[in-house]
């Protein structure tokens, strides 16, 4: 984090050529069970972890943006407050920043303008939400200096509105509410329907490993689009308005109708929604054999029902699981298609994972991993001023 706030500090004196006085971070995550719920109405548990977006900022008296992307080789983009707030035509990054100012300036007309550096550390294309790290920080960053009346699920859902009408990606709510309502120590509980959220306390002893199988996640768009409009089908056939609202027992009565793919994911989705609620109450429990169990079927279950991992992830859980035993979990977490692994893993443990991991996946797929100790952190907020 010190690096961050020094390298957005130094490119904000040599490029405005004055001192920022605030800084504000918001986090990555890492989804430890609930996986492709959030958009079935259904349940997830994530945790924010310790990467983060950081902003070096201060106000302006006028109603320009002037921002720059310190990991973007300081590439600069500026618009005015008075004007329609349109597409970056260069800079992907950019239309992040672009996009939720334009969304907040539909709730308010308080936001004035603003000079402000960014740079981060959470992964990107990893799955581990940088985007949404980036969205929820910018909106933090007007919240605070403007002093707007919006808690941190309006900031989410600004930033979830950003990234699916502004951007143009369709994502669901819990990578942006996760950033802004993260708590040290804890995983955060999330109904994706009403938006309430439950913290989750996290044993000390025990550290959120993430392992990036470094696989490009090539079909992950379409293939995300095809299961959403298969779970869609489920839900129509079942006659509710989500998956949330079915039981395993509803959905085996009408099996014979429903093609036996769409079953299958359904499947996934009403048993994943379960088992997201007992892994939650496993963790208050300290039942490390129970959450094993749970985050052993949730990999089964996205492996064979709803089809999204490959070999390598498969191998990667299969072989820290071995080194885990009953004491923590370990499964795929994201879209799918590669991506990553998540494992909660035994402090004294950690080491034993990163050893077996080195010594054998790099030479069974020839691709070299990149392993996050992560401890669960506090979600968007002031650093200093």
């Amino acid at each position: 984090m010190k690096a961050l706030i020094d390298s957005t500090t130094q490119v904000f004196e040599s490029q405005f050529g004055y001192k920022p006085d605030t800084f504000i971070q918001a986090p990555g995550r890492v989804n430890l069970i609930g996986e492709h719920t959030d958009y079935n109405d259904g349940f997830v548990l994530p945790c924010a972890i310790n990467y983060q977006t950081v902003i070096s900022y201060h106000k302006r008296s006028d109603n320009i943006i002037r921002v720059i992307a310190v990991d973007y080789d300081n590439q600069q983009d500026q618009f005015s407050l008075d004007s329609s707030i349109e597409k970056h035509p260069d800079y992907q990054w950019a239309n992040y920043v672009r996009g939720v100012i334009k969304h907040l300036k539909n709730y308010t007309n308080a936001i004035h303008g603003v000079d402000f550096v960014i740079s981060g550390n959470v992964p990107q294309g990893a799955g581990l939400s940088s985007s949404a790290s980036l969205e929820v920080a910018v909106g933090k960053m007007l919240q605070v200096l403007y002093q707007l009346p919006f808690d941190g699920t309006k900031l989410a859902l600004i930033g979830q509105e950003a990234e699916n009408q502004f951007v143009g990606c369709n994502c669901g709510i819990m990578d942006q509410l996760i950033s802004a309502l993260g708590q040290a120590q804890h995983a955060l509980l999330i109904d994706c329907r009403s938006l309430t959220t439950k913290a989750v306390k996290m044993p000390k002893d025990f550290a959120v490993v993430i392992i990036n199988s470094n696989i490009k996640r090539g079909l992950v768009d379409s293939e995300y689009n095809t299961r959403r409009k298969q779970c869609e089908a489920a839900a129509k056939a079942l006659g509710v308005k989500a998956l949330r609202d079915a039981s395993l027992a509803d959905l085996e009565k009408i099996k014979t109708t429903l093609d036996p793919t769409v079953f299958k994911r359904a499947r996934h989705v009403i048993t994943e929604n379960e088992r997201t609620l007992q892994a939650a109450k496993a963790l208050e429990a300290k039942d490390y054999k129970l959450l094993s169990t749970l985050m052993a079927a949730s990999h089964r279950s996205m492996r064979d029902d709803f089809e999204i991992t490959v070999a390598a992830i498969d191998y990667l859980v299969e072989i820290i699981h071995d080194v885990i035993g009953e004491q923590g979990g370990v499964r795929m977490t994201g879209g799918g298609f590669g991506g990553c692994v998540v494992a909660l893993v035994a402090k004294d443990k950690v080491n034993s994972v990163k050893t077996i991991v080195n010594d054998n996946y790099f030479e069974k797929f020839g691709i070299k991993e990149t392993i996050y100790v992560c401890e669960p952190s506090e979600g968007a907020h002031v650093l200093c001023q």
